[in-house]
């Protein structure tokens, strides 16, 4: 159906010469008798921290916290389940630790089983406060003596009934959990986050008690509705926030419907979930890349760069870096919703890459982020696969060798008809390398290509720069396009790959230019290659490039002529197909690119992360102009 998986057989097989040399052992030349970067990759997926008692009581904490948390959701749709539920937890009834009727009360254990999952020590630490409070209350109760002075907390009603007793012994073995599991539970979150979940409530409290007091004003049906002053009924609004039941005595001239207290309670639940949030959030600064890894990225570029086609959209400077010990092999990620997003293959010698890529998922458990990789090659693949990771397929690059490319044929009719066309109409194509370009020649094209930007936002991650014009970018390679005025029209730019490839990285053009306009462009990058000393060159990346071949031959299945179907409709939107198409016709080296992640539980955050770090999808949060200018760093 399109996507395919590295399975364990992939793993065993014979693979290529540098996947091979990265499961073995021994020395590494230039560290004097240090150990190189290449590590035992036996071993697979890092589960936990301590022995397997932590890790299974650490698992039985989180799925009794998603027990927890289906009962309650039940509870609330469920009305005879509810009501019985409300009742043991009045009078001398009591239920085990989070177990209450309520969609508020599900969404609280929902969070707390979610953070939980992914051992974060906040979690864990609000967990045990909670529950081994409500355990001392549990024995307490059970097994205070009982005295006849004024100070008794003996409640021999409470051993009087079994469920009240289950209810302690669920409880103790949530806390028990807790404490044997307490060393799988370390995952850090940012450093501001108690500043920011205490300012978080504090605002809060403030503008929902305010909107709740204007509610309970004009809803007050109270004879004496006339003498609840202003911060009367702020009081009141304050109190339903935080109690269930405040004190009626206390506002005698405030009577509200059932519907001002649900609404103010659905308030105070979506203020808490904002601050249990803002508590738990994964740390999200990191370290940019300095001139000093920027320097060093280059370095190990012009030494293995002609081994991946994306090597050079390593240096966007949004991104962080993570070293091996040796400093032969780094990789490069960036943090997006709390996804470690990496993009190809990691930088270097593939004997040192497991030494880059233990340290990234190490750090990426440290802080709880969920580690993946987008557009690794299946090199890349195999060697993250002996790491934990499981791989999709996500498509093809398209590849085209210079010197096998040509126009004539019957199969190039088509292409060479519009390129012909394009070329009667007096276009023509200027290349340089970017290093030749004068600086006032440079600052026009900047402008054209900003004016001629799809949308406010500069999209691409993985395989795009983010920049144009940098001095340290001058083996970039630029085509310009000029019509029969001599007016600028279009412009490519190819970043390098390795000392004789190049890779697409931007496309502008004018609207109102002829169609066809990029495709002469690119026929004329390949026809004229010898005159920048190109071999090879990258296009665009083409997502599910399989399922449309496939799927269009006679024989294929329904399942996948429904998948090709499917894309075609969401093609209309995303461009899907069309890319594969505009990139077929130029007869390429079709090469695999894969999608590397932990659990499939973790495909669509993953997803949506890889939008947002790519410009298709945009998060809400706070204005620019409030986001903190400072990065934070624990290393």
């Amino acid at each position: 159906m399109g996507e395919a998986r590295l399975t364990s057989a992939d793993i065993d097989r014979t693979t290529a010469p540098a996947a091979k040399a990265a499961q073995g052992s021994g020395k590494d030349s230039n560290t004097n008798g240090r150990k190189d970067d290449r590590k035992d990759e036996g071993g697979g997926r890092e589960t936990g921290r301590g022995s397997a008692r932590s890790r299974r009581s650490a698992a039985f904490a989180v799925w009794y916290l998603r027990a927890v948390t289906f009962v309650n959701f039940l509870s609330a749709v469920w009305l005879s389940l509810g009501q019985d539920l409300r009742r043991h937890n009045t009078a001398d009834f009591y239920t085990p630790y989070l177990l209450t009727a309520g969609f508020a009360s599900g969404m609280f254990s929902l969070l707390l089983a979610v953070t939980m999952g992914r051992r974060k020590r906040a979690a864990w630490i609000l967990n045990l406060v909670l529950s081994g409070m409500l355990l001392l209350a549990f024995a307490t109760a059970a097994f205070a003596p009982c005295t006849s002075g004024d100070f008794n907390l003996c409640y021999p009603e409470f051993r009087d009934h079994t469920q009240n007793w289950v209810s302690l012994a669920l409880t103790a073995a949530f806390v028990g959990a807790l404490v044997l599991g307490r060393r799988e539970f370390y995952a850090k979150g940012d450093r501001s986050n108690p500043k920011l979940a205490t300012a978080v409530g504090a605002v809060g409290l403030l503008c929902t008690s305010l909107l709740a007091a204007l509610i309970v004003g004009a809803a007050n049906t109270d004879p004496d509705a006339a003498e609840a002053t202003f911060l009367a009924r702020w009081r009141y609004g304050v109190m339903r926030l935080i109690t269930l039941e405040p004190n009626a005595r206390d506002y005698a001239a405030i009577t509200t419907p059932g519907w001002v207290d649900i609404v103010i309670n659905v308030m105070s639940t979506l203020l808490l979930i904002a601050v249990l949030l803002a508590a738990f959030r994964s740390r999200r600064a990191v370290d940019p890349l300095t001139a000093e890894d920027e320097e060093k990225l280059r370095a190990l570029l012009a030494k293995q760069g002609d081994r991946d086609s994306l090597g050079y959209f390593a240096l966007r400077r949004e991104k962080s870096v993570i070293w091996s010990p040796t400093g032969k092999a780094a990789v490069t990620y960036r943090v997006v919703g709390g996804v470690s997003l990496a993009s190809g293959d990691p930088i270097g010698d593939p004997e040192a890459w497991p030494g880059a890529i233990e340290p990234w998922l190490a750090e990426a458990r440290e802080h709880g982020w969920v580690p993946a990789v987008m557009g690794a090659s299946e090199e890349a693949g195999q060697i993250y696969a002996r790491h934990g990771l499981d791989a999709l397929e996500l498509g093809d690059e398209a590849i085209v060798e210079t010197e096998e490319f040509t126009l004539e044929g019957r199969a190039m009719r088509t292409v060479r008809q519009a390129y012909n066309r394009v070329k009667r109409a007096g276009y023509t194509v200027r290349i340089r390398r970017h290093a030749d370009i004068p600086s006032e020649e440079m600052d026009v094209l900047l402008t054209r290509a900003d004016d001629w930007r799809d949308g406010a936002t500069e999209r691409g991650f993985s395989m795009a720069l983010g920049r144009l014009g940098d001095p340290g970018d001058g083996q970039c390679v630029m085509l310009e396009c000029t019509d029969g005025n001599g007016d600028l029209r279009a412009v490519l730019s190819f970043v390098p790959w390795g000392p004789k490839g190049l890779s697409l990285d931007l496309m502008r053009r004018d609207r109102d230019s002829e169609n066809g306009l990029m495709e002469f462009m690119v026929i004329e990058l390949l026809e004229r290659s010898k005159e920048i000393g190109v071999t090879q060159v990258s296009l665009n990346f083409a997502m599910f490039r399989s399922v449309f071949e496939r799927g269009s031959k006679l024989g294929a299945g329904p399942v996948l002529r429904m998948w090709r179907s499917l894309l075609s409709f969401f093609s209309r939107w995303w461009q899907i197909e069309s890319l594969y198409r505009a990139n077929a016709k130029y007869r390429p080296i079709w090469e695999p690119r894969f999608m590397l992640f932990e659990k499939s539980s973790d495909l669509l955050r993953i997803g949506i992360a890889a939008g947002r770090a790519e410009g298709f999808l945009e998060a809400p949060g706070l204005p620019k102009w409030l986001n903190r200018k400072h990065l934070e760093t624990n290393r």
